[in-house]
């Protein structure tokens, strides 16, 4: 029996914490921070705790399974693949391209493998009928970042360990340790930037864990974010409290003409945040020699996501905080998928049904069902799902369940059967977590340093499984030997990985020389500084200049006028988060659900009082597409007018093999969400502002 200790990154979310792993023979021993990573400093959460739940789950599925009426039978690797191949080759000849959809799910971003080679299975699909979990949540910033910057990852990120002052709208970053921003430690970093005389302002319809810590916390009526965006452009604007950025840029002048007509006492009345606050806390961003607004989840899953995101933009370029230190700046990652991959493209095709716009090659997700459901030319009869639970994190999921249920085949690759993949015909499990080796190529592009690290397994490969990647190798041999096409060569993910570095900012043509084999000997992660400006050389628009005034969001403004907001005894339902749950798959590691109930509605207590209603009691919430009954909470932490339940909750349906998860109360928040509640300019679903109704149960 020998001990080892292992260092590498956890990447069960955004923020790429450091570990020190204590191991003996295939046994965890013991998972703590890293206190010689520079970038996470020794902190951790309690999901990298849990890896070791995930490896020692009794629930994770180990071999491939095939349903056969309601039981899951194994079934080989290789049999697997050529069912597959026959079935979807079948409906496709059948039925046509468009007819087979696929669903790509959040943690899909989280596993280098599947970022690497789901595609060469996936392509051979040639469907236009292509969703993922983006348009349930970053969709905005990648299409603002498309449109103005030209490239969909070419994402400015706070420079928060410089700056003096931070605006945050409708982000947590203390319960999602970030979110497009990879930030470990953050709230040392909050408190860093008060502590230096700097202030913190959270705006967000309920007083978050980030609003608790703040200097400053306004509350603001959900899915009116924009408008305290417009009355904080008019007061920089139309007081000259505007900076050179010192950056080409282009449509500066359309920008003031479109934005004149919205007042600060208009958009006031609109948001619920008095003027005087707005005009204050304009004046004060302006002031601050270093400034950056931040707008994340609760901003752009709402009815003008895409809007308040273009706001935010424009908002740090007039202020000159745009590419600078201290305000908003680009990283240069090792593995540059900027200089590598295309911008993204919009709206080159439309839903079949809704006519919803393409984004980057995928459709909205809230069109999927529809597109099952809906008859004719085109519907879709097969899906396959990799890494998601589209039936808890996507708008409406009674519906989709619905659809599921129709389809003539559905192959899921995933750890479990759970609420979405119970409806496969076949699961293919990959390898858990500690089991592969790592490289983020997607959280690197959103470090507030420029950090990189190689991940090597901690456990050994058990034998018969397969890495995700594998998986669809296997599954693409299998499709064209099918289909009768020719197969390119493909490499592993670690030479692809290699090639990225050398070819990089930091590669051959670097004093760096940095390859895969230097990178493995700095186990605790390379630190390769601050973010610098990086921007102007970098655009990747066709004037090679900052396009400030996209069409489509001078556009959305018309729409934005035209807009009533919701009445004002309305009750508004938004989102919540924890630091333990991580989407929907987290809740099945008791460390992760102990405690304090976190499910339950949380509800002002005078629209408590109004409807006759007492802290504790169940209730039935009601939307347009379904009812919940779940526990009610009083809470101040809400504001008066706005409900919030936590997403991911709702596991106890039938068939669902998620054995601690289905002991735990709650109820789904995506059986009120709405697929028509979205954005209407990218299709992103809006999932806070959506009216409903709260009654005794």
């Amino acid at each position: 029996m020998s001990k080892t200790l292992h260092h590498r990154a956890c990447h069960l979310c955004e923020a790429i914490c450091g570990l020190t792993i204590e191991t003996e023979d295939e046994r965890i021993l013991s998972i703590k921070g890293d206190a010689q990573d520079s970038f996470s400093r020794g902190h951790i959460c309690p999901k990298a705790v849990a890896l070791q739940d995930i490896q020692n789950d009794p629930d994770r599925l180990r071999q491939p399974v095939r349903r056969v009426g309601n039981e899951w039978l194994p079934i080989g690797w290789d049999e697997a693949f050529e069912l597959v191949a026959t079935r979807l080759a079948d409906i496709r000849e059948r039925h046509g391209n468009d007819a087979v959809a696929v669903y790509q799910g959040n943690p899909s971003v989280h596993n280098y493998g599947l970022m690497t080679h789901s595609n060469y299975f996936l392509g051979q699909l040639k469907t236009r009928n292509r969703y993922s979990a983006t348009s349930v949540d970053q969709l905005p910033h990648h299409l603002v970042s498309q449109q103005m910057f030209g490239h969909g990852l070419l994402i400015p990120i706070p420079d928060i360990d410089h700056t003096d002052f931070m605006l945050i709208l409708g982000g947590n970053p203390l319960a999602s340790n970030g979110s497009i921003m990879t930030v470990p430690d953050v709230e040392k970093r909050l408190k860093a930037v008060k502590a230096r005389g700097g202030k913190l302002v959270v705006v967000d319809p309920r007083r978050t864990e980030t609003a608790a810590i703040a200097d400053q916390h306004l509350f603001v009526r959900p899915g009116e974010d924009a408008a305290l965006l417009l009355g904080i452009l008019d007061t920089l604007l139309s007081e000259g409290l505007t900076r050179d950025a010192s950056l080409p840029v282009n449509g500066l002048d359309a920008v003031r003409e479109a934005l004149a007509p919205f007042k600060v006492e208009a958009m006031a009345t609109r948001c619920g945040v008095p003027a005087d606050n707005i005009r204050q806390l304009a004046r004060e961003f302006a002031a601050a020699d270093k400034a950056v607004c931040y707008g994340r989840m609760g901003v752009s899953t709402q009815v003008f996501g895409s809007l308040c995101q273009w706001l935010v933009q424009l908002i740090n370029l007039v202020t000159g905080n745009l590419d600078r230190v201290g305000g908003t700046l680009c990283t240069t990652p090792a593995v540059d998928l900027v200089a590598t991959t295309a911008g993204g493209a919009f709206n080159r095709w439309q839903s079949r049904v809704s006519g919803l716009p393409e984004y980057g090659g995928e459709l909205p997700v809230a069109a999927l069902a529809e597109e099952m459901l809906t008859e004719g030319e085109g519907q879709v009869r097969a899906l396959v799902t990799v890494a998601g639970n589209p039936v808890l994190s996507t708008p409406n999921g009674r519906r989709l369940e619905q659809a599921l249920d129709s389809l003539e085949f559905m192959l899921s690759v995933d750890l479990y059967i759970n609420e979405t993949t119970r409806y496969a015909d076949l699961i293919l499990p990959p390898t858990a977590p500690l089991e592969h080796d790592h490289y983020d190529t997607t959280f690197n592009v959103f470090a507030v340093r420029n950090v990189t690290r190689f991940n090597e397994a901690i456990l050994p490969k058990p034998e018969g499984a397969l890495h995700d990647w594998e998986i669809f190798v296997g599954l693409a041999k299998a499709y064209a030997a099918r289909s009768g096409t020719e197969l390119k060569p493909t490499l592993l993910p670690e030479q692809m990985i290699e090639m990225g570095l050398r070819f990089g900012p930091y590669g051959d043509a670097s004093e760096h020389k940095l390859n895969l084999a230097r990178l493995r000997e700095y186990p605790h992660g390379l630190d390769l500084g601050p973010l610098r400006p990086n921007l102007a050389p970098r655009l990747k628009t066709a004037s090679h200049s900052i396009e400030a005034a996209p069409e489509i969001f001078l556009n959305d403004l018309r729409r934005f006028a035209d807009t009533q907001s919701p009445a004002i005894d309305q009750l508004l339902l938004i989102g919540r988060r924890h630091v333990r749950s991580n989407n929907s798959w987290m809740h099945n590691y008791h460390r992760l659900v102990k405690g304090k109930p976190r499910h339950q509605l949380l509800m002002h207590p005078q629209d408590l009082a109004s409807r006759g209603l007492v802290d504790g009691q169940k209730v039935r919430v009601r939307s347009r597409v379904g009812s919940i009954e779940i526990e009610v909470a009083a809470s101040d932490e809400v504001m008066a007018g706005v409900v919030s339940l936590p997403h991911g909750w709702g596991h106890a349906r039938p068939g669902v093999q998620l054995s601690i998860a289905r002991e735990q109360g709650g109820a789904s928040a995506n059986d009120l969400t709405d697929e028509r509640h979205l954005d209407a300019l990218s299709g992103n679903t809006a999932l806070n502002g959506v009216p409903v109704e709260v009654e005794a149960a």
